[in-house]
């Protein structure tokens, strides 16, 4: 089995739809799609969590914590645990879109001038399955954030205003 051939069944037993195209990827050009591809399912797999389990946190958010009166309502108001599920869902993948691009880009323009060329940055960085660093870094892992979306029709990328 070659390299292709390894990458391809790890992409697909993750459940990658185009596992053979990101196995290529990451043999022709050297970028680190097993990793990218494994993270962003890790996001995807908390961002659905919203919307399926959301019978379990709108009866408990209703009752009580920093959203009880919210969630107490729109459920008064007849929104069902599916269209609560849907709205914290897209919240989630808002925030989690907005965290990868604020890895890969940390600077908003908001900080007065010449401070934030003095700030640090940050990276996130492939590890081999033995724990130890392999140099690639993870980068602008927002570009395949909705590629990777398990609920999105392939090949049709979100727009963002």
């Amino acid at each position: 089995m070659n390299d292709i051939d390894r990458l391809t069944a790890l992409f697909t037993a993750l459940g990658a739809d185009d596992a053979a195209g990101w196995a290529d990827s990451e043999a022709e050009e050297n970028i680190p799609q097993l990793a990218r591809y494994r993270f962003l399912r890790m996001v995807w797999q908390d961002i659905d969590a919203w919307s399926t389990a959301a019978p379990d946190w709108a009866g408990a958010y209703a009752e009580e914590g920093r959203a009880d009166g919210a969630v107490g309502r729109a459920l008064r108001l007849g929104l069902s645990h599916q269209e609560l599920g849907e709205i914290a869902r897209e919240v989630a993948k808002e925030t989690a879109f907005g965290i990868l691009y604020g890895l890969a880009d940390p600077t908003d323009g908001r900080l007065p001038p010449g401070v934030e060329e003095q700030l640090p940055g940050w990276c996130l960085a492939e590890l081999s399955p033995e724990g130890k660093p392999t140099g690639r870094i993870l980068d602008a892992l927002y570009e395949d954030l909705d590629e990777v979306d398990p609920a999105a029709p392939q090949g049709q990328d979100d727009v963002r205003p």
